[in-house]
């Protein structure tokens, strides 16, 4: 008897271990994967603005720009934790403003008749026309090699989410490439899920390696070359002040370094209410400043070759920023047919910029697979330190811009959105299950006369 007791008491402990062993299998067993099948979102936009304050000529002429964007991003479950992320985009321009880096046709002027220039009141006028005497102005657009061009991005990414599913943590690593910018980037985060996941906290950093390849106004290049005994001026003479002496040297440096770092906080507080903190802060160290944005001092006599006004100098910043984030979303749940999203961002920088960011927006369900959303967004601005508008910026100045984007402005964005669901994907396309469809379009308008309009479709497919 004994001996029975003996074998009985040794082979308990096996016995617990291997039915634990084997409980913890059937948990594994039937885990939900984090993504059950491959899935594929195709997002495509056409954006469109125009203004009258170009920073390519100094604050001043067309900001007519259509950008078409074009993107795949591919999500593929590894197993039922890990997920690998694709994102490959193209964006398509054409702009007017950035075609007026060269605004000179190959036989080295502008192709917009000459101008007396004997009182520069009056010709600041004029150019701020679209016509000048009949003649279309040179503030529109040229047929420069920079009036169109493509930016080209490439991302991966890899999400590993624990057993538990609280702690989800992710890598990436990105390449975008257009005419004169370079982007080399990588960064990751990592959330942790506590309170029976009604509590998250989230902390990311990411870093951009960036390189210009500088383009400057092509007057400034020609300068360059030997001054005013350049073939370019000795075949065309300048009007107005005669003794052309641009403030003028390139760049030195031709990188960009981005760090960026990013806390978040996100509590589910009801039922019906979930609310989100967060802090967000970047350092960037280079060339910050853009090399073919032209800028004019009001104390130097304008310049002009056939009605081009020539800049004085290019735009030239601060070689390090600082900014902060600070904001919050706050979500309620009103019913099944009605949520309210807002959220409130405040930002700042050592460039003098501060700014208030304040948005709405109202998904209503009106079918089972269907909802809309109306939004609004208003945000408003402050001036940077470095900022005056067209023609009345000081050449004793150490830095100076007239990037209307520096300048003080409130604006403000109306959206209309409609979103379709189906979780069962019933549409389908060969071997793809439509899962949802989002068709949005967005209104915006400045103060300063700058207005955007946009529409975005995105389709999300399941591989089954």
């Amino acid at each position: 008897m004994n001996k029975y007791i003996f074998v009985f008491l040794f082979m308990l402990p096996v016995w617990v271990f291997a039915q634990k062993n084997e409980r913890q299998d059937s948990v594994r067993q039937f885990k939900k994967r984090v993504l059950e099948n491959v899935e594929i979102d195709f997002l495509t936009s056409f954006y469109t603005q125009d203004g009258d304050r170009a920073a390519v000529t100094g604050g001043i002429g067309t900001e007519e720009l259509d950008d078409f964007v074009l993107s795949f991003v591919t999500s593929i479950p590894l197993n039922d934790d890990d997920v690998l992320t694709i994102d490959a985009t193209v964006s398509a321009y054409t702009s007017a403003s950035s075609s007026n880096i060269d605004p000179f046709d190959v036989s080295g002027a502008s192709s917009n008749g000459s101008q007396d220039d004997d009182d520069d009141d009056d010709d600041d006028e004029n150019l701020r026309d679209y016509k000048v005497n009949g003649r279309v102005s040179p503030y529109q657009a040229t047929s420069g090699a920079s009036k169109s061009d493509s930016w080209k991005r490439l991302s991966v990414g890899y999400a590993h989410s624990s057993e538990d599913r609280n702690t989800v943590w992710s890598g990436n690593i990105a390449f975008s490439t257009e005419y004169d910018y370079r982007s080399f980037g990588f960064g990751g985060s990592l959330t942790k899920l506590f309170n029976q996941k009604n509590t998250a906290v989230s902390v990311k950093g990411n870093v951009y390696l960036d390189t210009w390849n500088p383009q400057y106004p092509s007057e400034l290049l020609y300068y360059d070359n030997d001054g005013l005994r350049s073939p370019f001026f000795l075949a065309n003479p300048i009007t107005g002040n005669t003794n052309y002496k641009p403030v003028y040297s390139k760049f030195p440096d031709r990188s960009r370094n981005s760090y960026s770092a990013g806390l978040s906080f996100s509590q589910i507080l009801s039922k019906n209410m979930q609310a989100i903190f967060l802090v967000d802060f970047v350092r960037q160290k280079g060339l910050l400043s853009t090399p073919y944005q032209r800028v004019y001092f009001r104390d130097v006599a304008n310049s002009y070759l056939n009605g081009f006004h020539l800049a004085d100098a290019v735009e030239r910043l601060p070689d390090t920023r600082t900014k902060i984030a600070l904001g919050g979303r706050w979500n309620w749940f009103v019913n099944e047919y009605f949520v309210f999203r807002t959220f409130y961002r405040y930002y700042s920088d050592d460039w003098g910029i501060s700014s208030h960011t304040a948005s709405l927006e109202v998904p209503i369900k009106i079918a089972d697979a269907w909802t809309v959303y109306p939004s609004f967004r208003f945000y408003s601005q402050t001036e940077a330190d470095y900022y005056a508008p067209y023609d009345e910026l000081q050449s004793a100045s150490e830095f100076y811009t007239s990037d209307s984007d520096l300048s003080a402005y409130n604006a403000g964005q109306y959206g209309f959105g409609v979103t379709y669901k189906d979780i069962f994907t019933r549409l389908r396309i060969w071997k793809f299950g439509l899962k949802s469809l989002d068709l949005k379009f967005l209104n915006y308008q400045r103060d300063t006369e700058f207005r955007a309009f946009s529409v975005a479709l995105g389709l999300k497919f399941v591989l089954d």
